[in-house]
């Protein structure tokens, strides 16, 4: 499955939710009423904002760690000897960096741990 930036959009609009600063008397009776959800567009702001910051702290060649789910590493690749893939004439690949990934161990426990049994009706 691949997660799109709509799929994380959506997901945080369902879970994240704010609570009013002044609330009504009925809605002291039935606190679920005194929540906010966020709109679309303010869901999909939060989201655009953690990439780029993401995005520039990996541009800029510093690693980025995210508790409980894994540290983003960029690493140098000198360059190297290579093929052209159709001519098959030798070309030299320039150094580059690249960004590697290291899975948390929490994170790791969760994907390594045996699945729930699902019941089936």
């Amino acid at each position: 499955m691949t997660l799109t930036k709509k799929m994380i959009v959506q997901s945080v609009m369902e879970k994240v939710r704010f609570k009013r600063q002044r609330k009504a008397p009925q809605k002291l009776l039935f606190p679920e009423l005194g929540d906010e959800t966020l709109s679309r567009e303010r869901a999909s702001e939060i989201v655009e904002a953690l990439l780029e910051i993401i995005r520039k702290t990996l541009a800029g060649g510093e690693d980025l760690t995210i508790s409980g789910f894994g540290k983003f590493q960029v690493k140098f690749q000198w360059g190297r000897g290579g093929r052209h893939p159709q001519t098959g004439e030798p070309i030299v690949l320039g150094p580059r960096r690249r960004i590697g990934f290291r899975a948390s161990r929490s994170l790791r426990e969760k994907m390594n741990s045996p699945a729930p049994p699902v019941s089936s009706r």
